[in-house]
This record gives structure tokens, C-alpha cells and sequence, in this order.
């Protein structure tokens, strides 16, 4: 198994310190802040692991500080309650007795019922397009110097996007995004490692659908981005391990925000999961 995957499959695996008490280390991805899928998938994972025979259905957090990638993060879960079908979750992800993050999660016992999905939109397979690592390193030459070395590492979760183009040159466009991505290497067995490395993935790339109607990077200088809050909902079961499409869109930016929706597809076409996000996009150019 690649080292990249290794490392992120440890990330998420929490240590328990009592029983409702878990600690995350935390991965200085070389961000300003913290990346927060790193904080999602964590908590996700730390409430995975009270619950028993059933598995998570959605989860819905707010981002409340910026995390510390220095610091190790303690999560707490609130066994809120355990109904004959669902049971619901609270986590608190906090640093140095502050709370950087708040999430609630449902989990679902299996059951059978009706049956119906968006269709996937129809576009080329992953093959026909170059990865995200390999246009940071066709355009390494307009990255600043001390910034190279975090996008042209190696990523345990290779990204392949539809809409290519120069990355820190966008074009003005609709707020449409389609995106392959997969683990680069074989995964586990195990649903909550599957799980857990979705939510991480899904922050990554999300925002920055709003900023393509307006031909702003992500890399730019005068911008301030963050994501402010972030939901999830687990449709099917899916392997991360297999290529995933994930389509996002934007219809609204205002007030210094922008909200964001995705679907997640299979490449059989099911829809596997959904997620949304509001963001500040602050862009102040004087």
C-alpha cells in the first residue's frame, strides 16, 4: 500500500481515551489552517466508533475556528440517542479547550425500501484526463517558491478533473465542476475506512466551484477562502478504492459567501452520496 494511504487511513483512526473520548493527531498539509476534511473525517470516524450495526446516513457540522495543525485534536461524542432504527451523534473536535468544529450524525440500521437516483451526467471516463498532480506540475513555474512543495507532493487520493485547464488561470465559466477521484492505492475492507476518507475528500476542491464564474483562483493572492459549514449524506454503499465522479455546482454567491452542492456517483452510475457547503470567498483587491 502507498504511504500516502497508509498515513491517511492512520489519520483517521482515532485513539480512545475513555468512552467517549477520543484524540486525533493532525496533518500540517501546509494550509494556513487546518484543512477541515481532516476534522470532518475524523469526527465522523470518533462517532463510528460508538455506534454498533449501523452505518452513517448523514452528518451535518459547522467549522467554528480555524484548527491548529500543530495540535492535537480531542473529540468528544454525546451519545444523543438510540432509537430501534437510528441513532444520532454529537461531536465536539476542540484544541486547547476551544471548540474548532461541531458535528451531528445519523446512523441507520440496513433496511429495504424504494428505490430511484439522479442520473449520472454523462462524461468521459477517468482515463481520458491527466490528474491534478500532473497540471501543478505542467504549471510549477507560476507557483510561488515555498508553496510548490505542498502542491506537487504526492496525495493519498488522486483527483482527475473534467473542466481542464491552468489551475492558477481559471477561465470564467458556469459553476459547474466534475471531478474523478479515487484512492491511489488498495483499501480495507472496512465501510468506516471508506467512509471516513470520503468525508475527508470531499472538502478538498468543493468551495472553489463558486469561484468559476468569476475567473478567480483559489491561489490568489487577494482572496480569503474558508469553508463555513459542510453536510453529508451516505445514499449506497461505494469503494473509495474505485473511481468515484463527483459533480458540484453553485447557485448562489453573495455577502462574501458561497454555497455549494455535489453528488457522488459510482461508475455504475448510482448516486452514492450527497454533500453541500457555504464558504466565505472574501476577495478584497485593494
Amino acid at each position: 500500500m502507498s504511504k500516502v494511504v497508509e498515513n491517511l487511513i492512520s489519520l483517521l483512526k482515532l485513539e480512545q481515551t475513555s468512552e467517549n473520548v477520543f484524540l486525533g493527531r493532525s496533518q500540517d498539509l501546509g494550509f494556513p489552517k487546518l484543512f477541515g476534511g481532516q476534522v470532518v473525517g475524523q469526527a465522523l470516524s470518533a462517532a463510528h466508533q460508538t455506534v454498533e450495526n449501523r452505518a452513517p446516513h448523514s452528518l451535518h457540522c459547522y467549522f467554528l475556528r480555524p484548527g491548529n495543525a500543530s495540535l492535537p485534536i480531542e473529540y468528544e461524542v454525546e451519545r444523543v440517542r438510540d432509537g430501534g432504527s437510528f441513532s444520532v451523534r454529537h461531536i465536539s473536535a476542540r484544541q486547547e479547550g476551544k471548540s474548532i468544529l461541531s458535528m451531528t450524525a445519523s446512523f441507520h440500521i440496513e433496511e429495504t425500501g424504494f428505490e430511484h437516483f439522479d442520473p449520472m451526467p454523462s462524461v468521459p471516463g477517468p482515463d481520458v484526463f491527466e490528474s491534478e498532480l500532473s497540471l501543478y506540475q505542467q504549471h510549477a513555474d507560476e507557483l510561488p517558491a515555498k508553496l510548490r512543495a505542498l502542491f506537487l507532493s504526492e496525495r493519498p487520493i488522486e483527483c482527475r478533473v473534467v473542466e481542464n485547464q491552468n489551475p492558477f488561470r481559471p477561465r470564467h465559466g458556469i459553476a459547474k465542476s466534475h471531478m474523478w477521484i479515487k484512492s491511489i492505492a488498495p483499501l480495507p475492507d472496512d465501510d468506516l475506512v471508506h467512509q471516513s476518507m470520503l468525508a475527508y475528500t470531499t472538502d478538498y476542491g468543493f468551495l472553489s466551484t463558486a469561484l468559476m464564474p468569476h475567473g478567480i483562483s483559489i491561489g490568489n493572492p487577494y482572496l480569503n477562502i474558508a469553508s463555513l459549514d459542510h453536510a453529508i449524506w451516505f445514499h449506497r454503499p461505494f469503494r473509495l478504492d474505485e473511481w468515484l465522479l463527483y459533480v458540484a455546482d453553485s447557485p448562489s454567491a453573495s455577502n462574501a459567501r458561497g454555497f455549494v452542492r455535489g453528488q457522488i456517483f459510482d461508475k455504475a452510475g448510482r448516486l452514492v452520496a450527497s454533500t453541500a457547503q457555504e464558504g466565505l470567498i472574501r476577495y478584497r483587491h485593494k
